[in-house]
C-alpha cells in the first residue's frame, strides 16, 4: 500500500475488508489493506477475469462522464462514490472543462476520510457524508447546494454502487426523487453487478465478499436495473455489458460481454 496512512480512520479495524478498498486494489490503487488484497485474491480464484471486470466498469464511468460533458453537462453528483481511486470523476470532468463541479456522496468512513484528504485543495469538488438512498440528505446538504445549480442540467452517477443496496431498501423511490430533482438535459449513468452472466459466477463472488466484509449486496436483473431509469430515455446502445457501452475501440479487443458481469447504461431526461 502506498501513501502515509492519513486516509485511514483511527477506529478502522484493519482485519475487516472493505468493498471500496477491494475495488481500489482491483484497479491498481494504493488505498487498500492486506485484508482487502486477501479477499481479492480469493475472488480471482473464483473469477480470473475479476480485475478486468473492475477496469471495464471504471472505463464505462469515464466514457459516461465524457458523454455527459459533450451533452453540455458541467456538474455531477456521484452517488456512492467510494474511495477516490484511479480516474476520479472530477479529474475526468475538469480535464475536459476546468469549470466542472463534482459532489461525491458516500457513507463509508474510509471513503469519507480519504475523499476529504484528496479534495482538501481541489476547487469545485466536495464530499458529502450521506446515505444516497435518502435523497433529501444529499440534495439538501450544504455542500451540494454550494456547488450544484439545480436549475441547470446535472449528471447523476451511480456507478457500481446500487448493488450494495439490499433488496429490502426501496432504492426505486430514491431514484424517483433524484430524477424529479433535475431539469431536462440531465443524465443518469448506472452500472450494476448482476447474476445474469453465468460465466462470471457473480453469486459466488458476492458470497466471498460478504463472508469477510459483512457487506450487503443485491444482484438485480437487467429488467430491475432498467426500472431505475424510470422515465429517462436510455440512449444508444441501451443497457449493455459495460465494455460494450460506446467503447473507444469497436469491438473492444479480447472482451466478451458474457464475462463482463456488469450492466451499464445512460439515460437522459428529455
Amino acid at each position: 500500500m502506498t501513501g502515509d496512512g492519513g486516509w485511514i480512520p483511527e477506529n478502522l479495524d484493519p482485519a475487516r475488508p472493505s468493498p471500496a478498498r477491494i475495488y481500489d486494489y482491483a484497479l491498481g490503487g494504493g488505498h487498500n489493506l492486506a485484508s482487502d488484497r486477501e479477499v481479492f485474491d480469493q475472488l480471482v480464484k473464483i473469477q480470473p477475469n475479476a480485475r478486468q471486470i473492475a477496469w471495464s466498469n471504471r472505463a464505462f464511468m469515464r466514457r459516461a462522464v465524457l458523454f455527459m460533458i459533450e451533452s453540455g453537462i458541467r456538474q455531477f453528483l456521484d452517488l456512492g462514490s467510494g474511495i477516490p481511486t484511479v480516474g476520479n470523476v472530477h479529474e475526468i470532468a475538469q480535464k475536459a472543462d476546468p469549470e466542472c463541479r463534482v459532489v461525491y456522496v458516500d457513507i463509508e468512513e474510509v471513503a469519507i476520510a480519504h475523499s476529504r484528504l484528496l479534495l482538501d485543495e481541489v476547487e469545485k469538488a466536495a464530499i458529502v457524508e450521506a446515505d444516497f438512498t435518502r435523497p433529501d440528505d444529499v440534495l439538501k446538504h450544504p455542500e451540494t447546494l454550494k456547488l450544484i445549480d439545480f436549475s441547470a442540467p446535472i449528471g447523476l452517477l451511480a456507478v457500481a454502487s446500487v448493488h450494495h443496496v439490499p433488496a429490502e431498501t426501496d432504492v426505486y423511490s430514491a431514484f424517483d426523487r433524484y430524477r424529479d430533482a433535475v431539469v431536462p438535459g440531465s443524465a443518469l449513468a448506472i452500472s450494476h453487478f448482476t447474476a445474469d452472466f453465468e460465466k462470471v459466477h457473480a453469486k459466488e463472488i458476492i458470497e466471498a465478499v460478504q463472508a469477510k466484509a459483512h457487506n450487503t449486496a443485491c444482484l438485480r436483473t437487467r429488467g430491475e436495473i432498467i426500472d431505475l431509469f424510470g422515465d429517462f430515455e436510455i440512449v444508444s446502445p441501451g443497457l449493455v455489458a459495460a465494455s460494450n457501452w460506446r467503447p473507444d475501440i469497436t469491438p473492444p479487443p479480447g472482451v466478451h460481454p458474457e464475462e463482463d458481469g456488469i450492466w451499464a447504461g445512460v439515460g437522459v431526461k428529455r
